[in-house]
């Protein structure tokens, strides 16, 4: 079982980059993972790795090992899952990632009762509005917002939700508020942009179709909340699914502009590997998050 939790460390220290990643993913100490790497190093008497100050990176030997180890560590993983379709007692980790908005508002939220009803599971959400590779990150499910990406992976659609674009009381006083698409080229967009990011433009329905907008401002994040928080002090306007703005539409914290052009829906859903759904407790879990998810945006 060690040489076994050694593979588990090596595989995930290759697959993020550090061995302190690779360690906290695995909830272990850096000194601990390092230890678990030293040990597999002296078993197979190569070096796995070189390491210098600023960089880990797999030797050629590192590189050919862990083809062998993943699939091993796969194999395993595979094994419990069969196993725990006979049990009927699902056990083991799921691996979730989800964007900050949707992560904190719906996901983070329905998870305690989830491993309520089957203690033996643990999940470990990530959260973040950057692009994840589900495969290369070892993730088992990914829920996102948006137009999905072209990938061999798996779709489940969970609706279709409403945005809209809104822009604090003091920003309209100060800016004027705009009465025609074309008025938001002449106002500061908060924007959404990371590396490879979609949103360098805004789609809104219109009576004549789709109308895609250049927009731009003074302010961009990879952060949605950051973009809101923006909003909120009065710098510009934001595009958002109506859930995470709602409250603040309740409070007239923000308002609501170009309500007969509003964006266009946005997809919710989520992604897994195919092989992933063979897992009962993969299964279980976005049958459930699916379920509660739809529940909670449909009395929005």
């Amino acid at each position: 079982m060690p040489y076994l939790e050694s593979l588990k460390v090596f595989v995930r220290v290759v697959e993020l980059g550090s061995i302190t990643a690779g360690g906290r993913d695995l909830r272990l100490t850096p000194a601990v993972a390092s230890n678990r790497i030293k040990e597999l190093e002296r078993r197979l008497d190569v070096r796995l790795f070189n390491r210098t100050t600023r960089k880990l990176s797999p030797t050629e030997v590192g590189h050919a090992f862990y083809d062998h180890a993943r699939q091993v560590v796969q194999s395993l993983e595979d094994a419990e899952a069969a196993v725990s379709d006979f049990s009927q007692n699902p056990h083991g980790t799921i691996q979730v990632t989800a964007p900050l908005g949707v992560g904190k508002r719906l996901i983070a939220p329905l998870i305690p009762d989830f491993v309520d009803e089957y203690p033996e599971v643990s999940v470990r959400l990530r959260l973040s509005d950057r692009k994840v590779d589900l495969l290369e990150d070892g993730l088992d499910v990914a829920f996102f917002i948006g137009r999905p990406p072209d990938s061999n992976l798996k779709l489940r659609k969970i609706l279709d939700t409403p945005r809209l674009l809104c822009a604090a009381p003091a920003y309209l006083e100060r800016r004027g508020v705009p009465q025609t698409p074309q008025d938001l080229r002449n106002h500061n967009c908060l924007l959404l942009r990371y590396p490879r990011s979609p949103e360098w433009f805004w789609t809104l329905a219109t009576a004549e179709g789709p109308m895609r907008m250049d927009v731009s401002g003074s302010y961009d994040s990879d952060d949605g909340d950051v973009l809101t928080d923006w909003a909120l002090a009065g710098r510009g306007i934001v595009n958002k699914p109506l859930f995470e703005v709602r409250e603040h539409l309740k409070r007239g914290d923000l308002v609501e502009i170009l309500p007969d052009t509003p964006p266009e829906p946005a997809m919710f859903g989520c992604l897994y590997p195919h092989r992933r759904l063979q897992d009962s407790k993969v299964r279980l879990f976005i049958d459930y998050l699916i379920k509660r998810c739809r529940e909670h945006l449909s009395a929005v």
